[in-house]
């Protein structure tokens, strides 16, 4: 990671996605690193928010142009567990992330997601807790919001199955 000057900000520039800074070995189907039929988003953050781009591709449609909901449901849960997880790590002056799960998440499919062009996921934090973050955010295609989501990330403690997976 580095960190960069700006005017009187300081800004966080990552070469690497959290995803590939943090849990390089995770074969999470939509964001490990190592999972390679996974989805692998890669989420940078960019400011208060974390924001990734994603290409579809022909085998991610429900038909013919558009996306299957179901990809779309794995991309917004993915990017924002990644997004609360960042947020808790801030909050707890911790030099490592904490494993975090889903909780809960819904989402509302606005419109049909076209494949022709990649997808872009924004996540922020809206609230948060010692241990957890509500996440909302969007996903974009072709300049309009074609689906959003709001969920709970929680995260776990030892003894949880996931609590080593990063």
């Amino acid at each position: 990671m580095l960190i960069c000057g700006g005017t009187g900000l300081i800004i966080i520039c990552m070469e690497k996605s959290l995803q590939e800074e943090y849990a390089p070995h995770s074969t999470c189907f939509g964001c490990g690193p190592a999972n390679a039929k996974g989805l692998r988003i890669r989420s940078f953050v960019h400011g208060d928010e974390v924001v990734a781009e994603w290409q579809p591709e022909p085998h991610h449609e429900a038909y013919a142009g558009a996306l299957n909901g179901g990809i779309i449901g794995t991309l917004l849960d993915c990017h924002s567990n990644w997004t609360a997880a960042w947020h808790l790590m801030l909050r707890a002056g911790a030099d490592h992330l904490p494993c975090t799960v889903t909780a809960e998440y819904a989402i509302k499919l606005l419109r049909p997601t076209p494949t022709a062009a990649p997808v872009t996921l924004v996540a922020h934090v809206v609230a948060s807790q010692d241990d957890r973050a509500v996440v909302e955010a969007r996903l974009m295609a072709q300049g309009k919001v074609c689906a959003t989501s709001r969920g709970t990330f929680v995260a776990v403690k030892p003894g949880h199955p996931a609590y080593h997976r990063w």
